[in-house]
């Protein structure tokens, strides 16, 4: 049995990632973040037998000797732990270079000290900006429209260079617009589902026109499988993993409000909207490298996977985890 170090575990797709290592029989050492409840986060959502075969770590990526430890007889290191809210980027930027950038930095000198076989490394689509051309490959331009994608775009540097300078086995997922149950409403989708669930039917949004490549979370665990189990050729590349369809906000609205069989009225407010330029206007993957690198493709569409989202989020006790009369910056 391999054990695989995951930090970011206690997340959205961290822990939807750390079921899926532990239901196809690895070990998993879970980078938690430390804080004085001892809270595991969304781990503590999974079944007792799954726990079972995780070593939690309470932590920070921000802390290098920790990472040190952390790392340390491991087979392989997927590296999820980040800041992603990109509107509270806007007011701490340095919490995020902290922890994106040299928390990054951090991992990347503890897998190479220890030799561990493989790093990967979570990038995101927001990297990318507005797009220029569609759908986006891998080499289309970087554009930082948000401290956030600066200070990831910064990490997929340090990744790059870490390859390139120190032959560090690493691999680049740049997941597109992942969604489904766990989410923080700080996210578009989870936002309209929880607003839906408590009996709203008057939904706060920011803008609706943007349009988002929305990908069903298990499809993001698989790309994050499909690398980590991949040949050596992968190493050195940046991957997308999007779902190849392209939805405005307005669009994916009337899909939720269909899939919960709700009639809603969308109202913009205005401190949900993004600075005129920040604002990533148009998102839409071409996955193909992944494709024809691993096999991966998506298998759950958007409709089925909104389905199963609005189910889960119907459930009083996960519905009870979310405020959707605040606005979650």
């Amino acid at each position: 049995m391999r054990t695989i170090a995951v930090t970011g575990a206690e997340g959205f797709i961290g822990s939807h990632l750390v079921e899926a290592l532990v239901a196809r029989g690895d070990n998993v050492r879970a980078l938690v973040q430390y804080n004085s409840l001892s809270s595991r986060g969304w781990l503590e959502s999974l079944p007792a037998e799954h726990l079972g075969s995780v070593e939690v770590v309470f932590g920070d990526v921000r802390d290098g000797g920790q990472m040190m430890r952390f790392a340390e007889g491991v087979d392989a290191v997927l590296h999820l732990a980040a800041l992603i809210a990109i509107p509270y980027s806007y007011v701490a930027p340095a919490s995020y270079v902290a922890t994106n950038a040299v928390g990054t930095l951090n991992v990347l000198e503890a897998v190479r000290a220890h030799g561990t076989r493989r790093l990967v490394h979570t990038s995101t689509s927001e990297v990318y900006g507005t797009a220029r051309t569609v759908p986006i490959h891998e080499g289309h331009p970087l554009q930082a429209q948000s401290p956030y994608a600066a200070s990831k775009i910064a990490a997929d540097k340090l990744v790059e260079s870490y390859h390139l300078s120190f032959e560090v086995p690493a691999v680049t997922l740049r997941p597109f617009n992942t969604f489904g149950p766990r989410q923080s409403a700080r996210a578009v989708i989870p936002t309209v589902i929880s607003q839906i669930a408590a009996g709203k039917r008057k939904i706060h949004l920011g803008s609706a026109s943007p349009t988002r490549d929305f990908n069903f979370v298990t499809n993001t665990v698989d790309a994050f499988l499909a690398l980590l189990d991949a040949p050596t050729t992968v190493l050195g590349g940046t991957f997308n993993a999007g779902s190849g369809r392209e939805v405005t906000i307005a669009e994916t609205v009337a899909l939720i409000a269909a899939a919960m069989d709700a009639d809603v009225e969308v109202v913009t407010e205005q401190e949900r909207v993004r600075p005129v330029a920040s604002e990533v206007q148009r998102l839409l993957a071409d996955a193909s490298a992944l494709h024809l690198a691993t096999g991966w493709k998506p298998h759950v569409t958007l409709e089925d996977g909104l389905a199963v989202t609005a189910d889960w989020f119907r459930v009083p006790e996960h519905l009870a985890h979310y405020r959707p009369d605040t606005y979650q910056v």
